[in-house]
Formats: structure tokens, sequence, C-alpha cells
């Protein structure tokens, strides 16, 4: 499944050639749904046990995506059933003074994964070519030197987080990057519902809507981005957002994938520590 939403690299890629609403022929009942992601759940915690044992793999989940299209609660349910020791979630605000006095990946790598642990990014360094694009007056409060603010600054920072994430493969990291795609239709109908219903209230800001506005201009940003950055080493996954049961389904199912290309396994005793064992054993059934 998770094929059918990875990006090609070099792809001329266009957001409006997905459709939100895709289940991949998929027609189930909700109750179905659930089982099945409890079983995917099952499995990833099964591979998050020997990628923490195994002690020599980092993965890397970044999540974009506009407002309500589901990544809070995408990263609840699909990660639920891990082991919280070897996961941490990191959630990218607006940038502090301290981390605008910094390069702009200085803040992620701060936050990079150990091996043997996934690291996701609820949003992350790609806002950079996203929202500061957006809104021109963010790159200005970056503080960077006049002339290097040209034309051609969106194409070097897409060299740039090519150049980073092709670091970290090289040095033991899988990345897996997606882009979760709700319509412009369904977003309305999840913002309404925050309106209506009290306890969802706090989710709504008026921000919100003033960014539904600019729904063309992000999209444009989206395609650009996902054109320039979706590589053999840290691909795209454009993942249909309308539907919540199905998309937790199909990031847990790209997941998944990824940590069994890894040839994960549980390290091997040898003679000298089976004798250190054994030794353990006497010692403790002579109490």
């Amino acid at each position: 499944m998770s094929a059918r939403y990875r990006v090609a690299p070099d792809r001329r890629f266009r957001l409006k050639h997905f459709d939100p609403g895709d289940t991949a022929g998929l027609d189930i009942a909700k109750k179905k749904a659930q089982k099945l992601l409890e079983s995917g759940i099952a499995r990833l915690a099964e591979l998050q046990d020997m990628l923490y044992a195994q002690d020599r793999w980092g993965v890397l989940v970044l999540f974009q995506a506009a407002d309500a299209a589901g990544k809070d609660s995408t990263i609840k349910h699909v990660m639920s059933g891990v082991n919280p020791q070897g996961v941490a979630v990191s959630s990218f605000k607006q940038p502090t003074s301290e981390e605008l006095d910094h390069d702009y990946l200085w803040r992620a790598v701060k936050r990079l994964p150990e091996r043997g642990r996934i690291g996701i990014f609820n949003r992350s360094y790609y806002e950079e070519v996203l929202v500061v694009r957006v809104h021109p007056d963010l790159l200005r409060a970056e503080k960077l030197p006049d002339e290097l603010v040209t034309k051609k600054i969106w194409e070097e920072r897409y060299e740039d987080i090519n150049a980073f994430e092709r670091y970290l493969s090289r040095n033991g990291y899988r990345i897996l990057k997606f882009y979760l795609h709700v319509s412009r239709a369904e977003q309305k109908k999840r913002f309404l519902e925050r309106l209506e219903v009290p306890d969802k209230n706090w989710k709504f800001s008026i921000d919100d809507v003033r960014e539904r506005a600019r729904w063309k201009t992000y999209h444009s940003a989206y395609d650009d981005m996902i054109s320039q950055t979706s590589t053999s080493w840290a691909p795209w996954h454009v993942i249909p957002a309308d539907h919540k049961w199905f998309t937790r389904l199909t990031v847990a199912a790209t997941i998944i994938d990824a940590l069994e290309s890894l040839n994960l396994r549980y390290p091997k005793v040898d003679a000298r520590r089976r004798r250190e064992l054994a030794k353990a054993r006497r010692e403790l059934e002579r109490e």
C-alpha cells in the first residue's frame, strides 16, 4: 500500500493529481478498520522493540499537513502501542529568539532520535520552505544577511535539506516523510466541528481561517517542495486524509514496511555471555 502514495524522485508533482478521499478501493466498516489498525500496531510494537534492542538504526518520521488534516490524531493512534521509552514526539512551533539566532536546521538537529529509537516531528524544518515562503515577514525575522536573501533562496534550501537528509541516511537513519492530504471541503467540516463541539473549541484558532484563505498559495508551495525534496533516500508519501481510518492504516503500513526493510533482529549472545548467564542462573537457583 505504501508504494501507491510514494512520490518518485525527480517527478513533477501536483497535489491536484492526488485524491484526498482515496481509500485504495477499501470499503470496510469502522470496527474492521480498527481491528486492522490494532494488528498493525502490534506488529509495529514488535519491530520497535527489535529496533531498540539492536541499537543500530534511528528512524525519523516527519508529518506535514494543512490544519485539521489529522496529524495529532494519526500520531496518537498509530504509535499508541509502542514503548514510550523508544519514541519521542517533537512539535515545532514558531521559533524562539534563541532558535532565530541559529540556522534553521539547528532546532531539528537537537531533537534527532538516538540509534534504536523513533523520532516523530509534528511539522518540521520543512516549515522553512512553506509557511516562511508564504509569509515573507517570517524570513525577515531570521536575521539573514541581506545578500543571502536572493530569488534562489528556496532552491538553495531544497538543496540544503536534501543534503542534510542524505547525510542522515548515510549515518544510519531511515527517514519517512508524510504529507496528509485533506480536501478543502473536509477541512471546513472539521473546523465547524471544532466550533460546534465545546470539548473541541480549544483546537480552533482564528489564524486557522486566515491561513485557509491562502489555500492555493500553500498548495503551490507544497507542489514545489515535494517535487524538489522527494528523493530515493527520503521520499515523500502523500497520504489521503479525508478518511481518518484510512490515513492511520496507511501511515502504519508504511512505517511497518520501512522497519521490516531494516533487517531488524535481537542481538545474538556469544559463548562468553552464555557462560555468564548460566553462572547467574546457578547462583539464583542456590538462593
